[in-house]
């Protein structure tokens, strides 16, 4: 049976990281076709807007879209493009895996397996009533959490480690601090850990976090806090392993999810053929987990591992002389 999957080339390295992996995902076999829209500067180009209904509509209708890097035209007033697809969707779920791989430039060659699970929708982030006085001097913006969203987000965490096998949830917040906001965030978190009586929960101040992340990393296994926090830590953590090169992500609500390399488009190596696919692949892996194919997620997984164990056709960040499709092609011929 054919799933139907909605494809964003992207921008930058875009499109040639989509082409190496939908390579792979083809050699998988795994009963996809492809739907493709357009969003950023292409979509800019082609239909004067860098997110076009019928991209939306795609989808919408297919429910699942596999995406690369897009980019947003500094200075110019326009919105993320991502923030955009989050809010029109309500993507309430940022999931992003955090694992060391051989041959790369990991700090931690063998400790790092973890997963950053970010509320999505709702914090700081989201850049709610932002202004500026008109002398210029004081800016403000809003920050809002709500028990809704604190909870759909600290329950996907647990969920995650229940159907994963993952043994324990680190709540990061800064109630000391933030008083209202984060404290009504682990005031929810708690209420919900009750209901895991299996799983361990902790507690964790964000600062302190960041330094038990490079310290001991080896101590988290879902780490599970709010939207800004969340997308500071998942990068730290991405540093932790290597850099953005190997974190994908996905961003998962009711009746859509999106998944994607979480790296830029790095407009100053495209067309050259040496970008890094595997962070898209990765994402792509992702995918399948979601789908219902966590074996072809494994496969995936266990043949990129044995690419970069045997350094076949790595590309130049990873210290080979390979392409983006060579380095695909090698990934391919082990799934």
């Amino acid at each position: 049976m054919t799933q139907t999957i909605t494809v964003i080339r992207g921008d930058g390295i875009g499109p040639e990281i989509m082409d190496a992996t939908l390579h792979v995902l083809d050699a998988l076999k795994a009963g996809l076709a492809y739907e493709e829209a357009d969003a950023g500067m292409v979509a800019l180009e082609k239909h004067g807007e860098l997110l076009p209904q019928a991209t939306l509509d795609s989808i919408r209708k297919n429910g699942v879209a596999l995406k690369s890097p897009l980019t947003t035209p500094v200075g110019e007033g326009f919105s993320s493009i991502n923030v955009a697809l989050r809010r029109h969707f309500d993507l309430y779920a940022n999931v992003r895996p955090a694992k060391s791989f051989p041959n790369t430039k990991s700090r931690f060659p063998d400790g790092v397996d973890l997963i950053t699970v970010r509320e999505n929708t709702e914090g700081a982030y989201i850049g709610e009533g932002q202004s500026i006085s008109e002398d210029g001097e004081t800016a403000l913006l809003t920050q809002k959490v709500t028990r809704k969203g604190s909870e759909r987000i600290v329950r996907y965490a647990f969920e995650l480690a229940r159907k994963t096998g993952r043994k324990k949830v680190t709540v990061v917040h800064k109630a000391n601090i933030l008083k209202t906001t984060s404290g009504l965030f682990l005031k929810v978190a708690r209420e919900v850990a009750a209901l895991y009586p299996e799983i361990e929960c902790n507690e964790m101040i964000v600062d302190n976090t960041c330094m038990q992340l490079v310290m001991r990393p080896e101590q988290f296994d879902i780490i599970v806090t709010t939207n800004l926090f969340g997308d500071i830590i998942s990068d730290l953590c991405a540093g932790l392993v290597g850099g953005l090169g190997l974190a994908p992500g996905a961003n998962i609500g009711v009746d859509a999810a999106i998944f994607e390399a979480v790296h830029g488009s790095a407009p100053d190596i495209a067309g050259k053929g040496v970008a890094n696919p595997c962070a898209l692949l990765l994402g792509a892996a992702q995918m399948l987990d979601h789908i219902g194919q966590p074996e072809k997620a494994e496969r995936l997984r266990a043949a990129i591992i044995a690419t970069l164990e045997a350094k076949d056709s790595l590309t130049p960040d990873l210290g080979g002389a390979g392409t983006t499709m060579s380095f695909a092609k090698a990934i391919a011929s082990r799934v």
